[in-house]
C-alpha cells in the first residue's frame, strides 16, 4: 500500500532533492497540476516536484519506493483520460518534467534528434526545421505537450497515415525506474535485435512503469512539395471511396486524410476566431487531403489536381479548393484542429476516441449514429478524425436547450453503447488518447483475461511497490 498521507518530514526529504524553489506545496502553486485538460478529473496532492536533472528524478523515485509514496509523472498535462493528474483524496506526489527540456543532440545525417522528456513538441519541430528536417508528429496541443508525455501515451495525431505514431517515431529511450535505477537505452539504431525490446514496454505505459527522461526520435527530410485541399462530399462512403483512390494514386505521398461533418464546420466557423468556410456551397461531409512529395513541388501539385479531377468525374467530390499559399494550408489545418474545442461553447459533449478498420468506418458510423439518436433524441453528433488510419473522434454534443449536467451524467451509458459497436467491428476503445482513469475499468472488461493478467505481471515486475501512477491503466 502506498502512503495515505505525507508527513512534513517526508515532504522535506523530497524537497531537499530538488531544492525548495522546485518543491511546490502552496495550494495556489499546485492547483494547475491537479486538473485534467477537459476538467473531468480534479485530483489532490500535497506536493509537486520539478526536478532539473535525471539524477534528481532518480533520487525522487528511490525515495518514493523506500517510503511507498505514490508518484504521478506529468508532462504538459494535455491528456484527456485523467492519466497525468493525481487521484482525488490521495497523497500522490506530482513529478513535473517541465525543467528537463534540453535538446541534447541533432544529427541530420543520421536523421535523429535526442531530447529530454520535458521538451515541448513545438521546440522539437523548430530544432528539426533548423537543420532542414521534419519531425512529423502533429497535435493541436503541440505548443504545450511534452515528448515524455507523447511517448507515454503513444500519441498519434494527424500524420500517422504516413509516418506512424510515437512508437514508430522513437528509436531509443532513457527511463528512470521506480527503484531509481536509470536505464540508458538511447540507441540510434534502426536495426537492433539484441533481446527484448524494452523500449516498447514504456511507450504507451502512461507512466505506470517508469519515467521517460530522454528519447532518440526519428527525423525525415523536409518535403519539397506540399499541397492541401478541402473537398465537400455527400457521404462517408464517398469519402472512403476517395481515400482508396488517393492511396492508390499517391502512395506514401498521401500524408493526411481527415474526415469532417458539416456540423463540425458550423461549430468552428461559429466559435473559432478567423475560421471561415473554405467552400461557397454547403456539403454534408468534408475531407482535408494533405500530399507531400520529396522530389519537386510540381509533383505534389499534379497529384492533387489529378486526384480531385478523378474524384469529381467519379461523382465523389461535389466541390473542392486547393490552398494557394502556406497561410491557406495552415488555415485549412487550423479548422480541422479546432473542431474539438469548437464544441465546448455548444454545451456538454460526450467524447469517444475510437478506431475501427478503415473499410468499416461508414458502417460503424451509421450504426453508432442510429443507436445514439435512439438513446438521446436531438443529440448533435460531431464525428471527425483521421480517416486514413481508422481513428474517429466520435463526439456527441447535447441537444439544443438540454440540461448540460443531465446530459453529461449519461457519459458512461453512451460510452458503453458506442464502444459496444466499436468492438463489433473489431476496433479499439482508445485509439490515441490512452486509458488513464477514464477507461481503466472498461479496459479490463473488453480485454481477454490473459491480456490483463500479463499487464499486471509486467506492472508488478517493474513496480513491485506500486508507486508509479497508481489507479491508471491497470488496477491491482
Amino acid at each position: 500500500m502506498v502512503q495515505a498521507k505525507l508527513s512534513p518530514d517526508l515532504i522535506a526529504r523530497f524537497a531537499d532533492i530538488t531544492g525548495p524553489s522546485y518543491a511546490l506545496s502552496d495550494d495556489g502553486d499546485i492547483a494547475p497540476y491537479l486538473v485534467e485538460s477537459r476538467g473531468l478529473y480534479h485530483g489532490t496532492s500535497p506536493l509537486v516536484l520539478r526536478p532539473g536533472s535525471v539524477q534528481e528524478v532518480s533520487a525522487i523515485l528511490a525515495l518514493a519506493t523506500e517510503t511507498r509514496t505514490a508518484i504521478v509523472p506529468q508532462g504538459g498535462n494535455t491528456g484527456h483520460v485523467g492519466g497525468s493528474v493525481p487521484r482525488e483524496g490521495a497523497a500522490d506526489v506530482v513529478l513535473s518534467l517541465s525543467r528537463l527540456n534540453r535538446i541534447r543532440d541533432v544529427d541530420p545525417v543520421g536523421n535523429v534528434i535526442v531530447a529530454d522528456g520535458g521538451c515541448v513538441l513545438a521546440e522539437i519541430h523548430k530544432a528539426a526545421e533548423a537543420v532542414d528536417r521534419l519531425f512529423p508528429l502533429s497535435l493541436g496541443s503541440e505548443g504545450s505537450c511534452q515528448i515524455g508525455g507523447n511517448l507515454s501515451t503513444n500519441a498519434g495525431g494527424t500524420a500517422v497515415l504516413a509516418y506512424g505514431n510515437m512508437r514508430h517515431l522513437c528509436l531509443g529511450l532513457e527511463v528512470v525506474l521506480p527503484t531509481g535505477e536509470v536505464w540508458n537505452g538511447l540507441r540510434r539504431l534502426k536495426k537492433d535485435n539484441t533481446g527484448y525490446d524494452l523500449r516498447d514496454l514504456f511507450i504507451g505505459a502512461e507512466g505506470t512503469l517508469g519515467v521517460i527522461t530522454g528519447a532518440v526520435l526519428r527525423l525525415f527530410p523536409r518535403p519539397l512539395g506540399h499541397e492541401v485541399a478541402f473537398a465537400g462530399l455527400k457521404s462517408v462512403k464517398d469519402a472512403l471511396a476517395l481515400f482508396e483512390r488517393a492511396s492508390r494514386r499517391c502512395g506514401t505521398a498521401l500524408t493526411g486524410f481527415e474526415l469532417m461533418p458539416r456540423l463540425g464546420v458550423d461549430f468552428t466557423t461559429r466559435h473559432i476566431p478567423g475560421v471561415r468556410d473554405p467552400l461557397a456551397t454547403r456539403h454534408d461531409w468534408y475531407v482535408l487531403i494533405d500530399i507531400s512529395t520529396s522530389d519537386a513541388a510540381e509533383t505534389a501539385t499534379r497529384m492533387m489536381e489529378a486526384l480531385l479531377a478523378e474524384g469529381i468525374e467519379a461523382g465523389l467530390v461535389e466541390n473542392a479548393v486547393i490552398a494557394s499559399s502556406g497561410e491557406q494550408r495552415k488555415a485549412l489545418w487550423h479548422m480541422r484542429e479546432s473542431m474539438s474545442p469548437a464544441q465546448k461553447p455548444e454545451g456538454g459533449s460526450i467524447k469517444h476516441d475510437v478506431s475501427v478498420p478503415v473499410s468499416s468506418i461508414p458502417d460503424f458510423m451509421a450504426e453508432a449514429d442510429a443507436a445514439v439518436m435512439a438513446a438521446i433524441p436531438g443529440a448533435r453528433i460531431c464525428s471527425f478524425g483521421h480517416m486514413g488510419d481508422g481513428n474517429i473522434h466520435y463526439n456527441i454534443s447535447q441537444p439544443v436547450g438540454a440540461d448540460k449536467q443531465a446530459f453529461l451524467d449519461r457519459w458512461r451509458e453512451i460510452n458503453h453503447l458506442v464502444h459496444g459497436i466499436v468492438l463489433k467491428y473489431h476496433g479499439s476503445i482508445s485509439a490515441e488518447h490512452g486509458i488513464g482513469q477514464l477507461k481503466r475499468d472498461e479496459l479490463a472488461a473488453v480485454r481477454e483475461p490473459i491480456e490483463m493478467d500479463l499487464m499486471r505481471r509486467v506492472k508488478h515486475a517493474f513496480d513491485p511497490a506500486g508507486i508509479m501512477n497508481p489507479g491508471k491503466v491497470v488496477a491491482g
